[in-house]
């Protein structure tokens, strides 16, 4: 997969790679990009991200940005970028399970050579069945993925990240 210098590199061997360790590898990207790839960050983030109820969501969003706090603290970027990353994770999959039970959009397979690619790819869009319960959760998640995207200090190093490495 060619890329350009300011995508996230799905190249990389993440199962081995430590980005505390080469941080320089790491990439920003664009939204949720390498949120379930990134060690050993996602093995530090991904025990505590839930959004079945919205006590569970609450939960999980304010233990998530506590460690974009910590991350913070300790002057980690990529953690911060990280932690935001599943609040914004949260937050879509809890809107996609609030709009659809299954957690299905779409009606049938992916095509294989339409896989890994975003979108449709010419498959119908399930009809929505608003549930209040995961749309709470949406929320609960929202709220914190916008504190942490909007904290001044992660647009300071976020912006100087991208500078410096791409």
């Amino acid at each position: 997969m060619a890329t350009n210098d300011r995508a996230f590199n799905y190249d990389l061997d993440y199962r081995t790679l430590n980005l505390r360790e080469q941080p320089e590898l790491y990439r920003v990207g664009k939204g949720e990009m390498g949120v379930l790839l990134v060690r050993p960050y996602k093995d530090e983030i991904l025990p505590y991200w839930r959004f079945k109820t919205p006590e569970i969501a609450r939960e999980s969003s304010e233990k998530i940005y506590q460690l974009f706090l910590d991350y913070k603290q300790n002057g980690d970027f990529i953690g911060m970028d990280m932690a935001r990353k599943f609040l914004q994770m949260g937050y879509t999959r809890s809107r996609r399970y609030a709009n659809h039970k299954t957690g299905q959009k779409y009606d049938g397979a992916v095509p294989d050579d339409k896989k890994g690619q975003s979108g449709a790819h010419g498959r119908e869009q399930l009809p929505r069945e608003e549930d209040p319960i995961k749309a709470e959760s949406a929320r609960i998640f929202y709220g914190k993925y916008l504190e942490a995207r909007e904290d001044e200090d992660y647009k300071k190093l976020k912006k100087e990240w991208q500078l410096k490495y791409g």
